[in-house]
């Protein structure tokens, strides 16, 4: 292997990659199937999605991107973005769990599954998880947590503490989006109002924390002071556009929902006699 191939390969995270592209084949497998049975819950527009937010989650923990996290807190931020705020909305949008479902191997693998997540304690441990107040904290508590100096320096010192942070962030955004994602089926009446001020509320502690990084005058995380600098870029300058890019990518990734469920609420109420098919 010549050295420019060996540099490839190893910025490339193949066991990420790998998982990706087997839940990539799993999906599809579960897709089409469900759509030879004439089933609903197989539309194009919900394969794309969970594609899209695969590919997202590709590029944040398995692509080259990722040999240049410890170089540039901006790429940082851009893969924080991403595990956040970015895949974990589409992924929810591709109704993932009857297609993985049905994309398993073994019939006997399914109805395992089937059983476990059918069973009391699973749905139990769902109905806590589930909660929008829990949702909403959970998502902060790792954001917060995890971007204060002693946190984020070590993620930066250990490989196992990063995947960690990384797991984190991903795992508190599917929880974060799933009330929103759902808000249809899941609130009645004044209640639907509680997911525009869910996602604008969200932006707060985002916005405090980008503008810290921003205007703070001062290299907040130590390791960036000592690594080599990328295309002649200042530590301080880095900060300033990862604080930044955070502000301005997660204030338009949060209201443009925010909106769309207002205007939607807004809205009188359809009486097409299609109007009981058409689903968010």
């Amino acid at each position: 292997m010549s050295h420019a191939a060996h540099s490839v390969h190893s910025m490339i995270q193949l066991p990420a990659t790998l998982s990706l592209a087997l839940a990539a084949w799993m999906y599809a497998r579960g897709w089409l199937r469900i759509r030879r049975s004439h089933l609903v819950g197989a539309s194009g527009w919900q394969l794309a999605a969970f594609m899209v937010g695969l590919s997202s989650l590709w590029i944040a923990i398995g692509s080259p991107l990722t040999a240049y996290q410890h170089e540039l807190l901006s790429i940082h931020m851009v893969q924080h973005v991403l595990l956040m705020a970015v895949a974990p909305p589409l992924l929810l949008l591709g109704a993932p769990a009857q297609p993985l479902l049905h994309g398993l191997p073994w019939r006997s693998s399914r109805r395992a599954l089937q059983e476990i997540l059918g069973s009391p304690r699973t749905q139990s441990l769902r109905g806590l998880l589930t909660q929008p107040v829990f949702c909403w904290l959970a998502p902060v508590a790792a954001l917060i947590g995890w971007h204060v100096p002693a946190g984020f320096e070590l993620g930066m010192r250990s490989h196992g503490w990063h995947d960690v942070q990384m797991a984190s962030f991903f795992v508190t955004g599917l929880l974060f989006w799933a009330p929103v994602i759902h808000w249809q089926s899941r609130f009645e009446g004044a209640q639907r109002w509680w997911i525009p001020l869910y996602l604008f509320a969200a932006t707060l502690p985002c916005d405090a924390l980008s503008a810290f990084l921003v205007f703070c005058n001062r290299v907040v995380y130590p390791s960036y002071l000592s690594t080599p600098r990328l295309l002649d870029v200042s530590a301080l300058s880095d900060q300033e556009c990862a604080g930044a890019l955070m502000w301005v990518s997660v204030t338009i990734i949060y209201l443009v929902p925010a909106v769309i469920v207002t205007t939607q609420l807004l809205s009188p109420p359809r009486t097409h006699p299609r109007a009981a098919e058409i689903r968010v």
